[in-house]
């Protein structure tokens, strides 16, 4: 159960986390004149990115199971393909600092 809710509980907390940046983004660094609107926007695609990443290893380690299924030592089978937490985990990582890094390499 916790494995089929894993994506949906990603995109969960991924809300919240949002709140947090946008928070931190008006609250405590917020845009005064025009020359601020890109350090903002940067400062939040940094600060959503490393929130967001230990709470995706947190629920990867929560919700995924780590059962030992014949060949595949410390993983579980998705169809014919063996996985594991830590993939699961980097997956969704890659992703986030993939876009990370396209958003501070590419001007608004």
């Amino acid at each position: 159960w916790g494995a089929l809710m894993f994506p949906l509980t990603v995109s969960g907390v991924g809300i919240v986390v949002c709140l947090i940046t946008n928070f931190v983004a008006t609250g405590l660094s917020p845009v005064r004149k025009e020359a601020d609107i890109e350090r903002v926007l940067k400062t939040q695609l940094l600060v959503s990115s490393l929130l967001m990443t230990p709470c995706v290893y947190g629920l990867a380690v929560a919700l995924l199971p780590s059962a030992t299924c014949g060949g595949c030592t410390g993983g579980f089978y998705i169809g014919s393909i063996c996985s594991s937490r830590i993939n699961a985990f980097l997956c969704v990582a890659f992703g986030l600092w993939g876009g990370c890094l396209i958003g501070f390499v590419t001007e608004y």
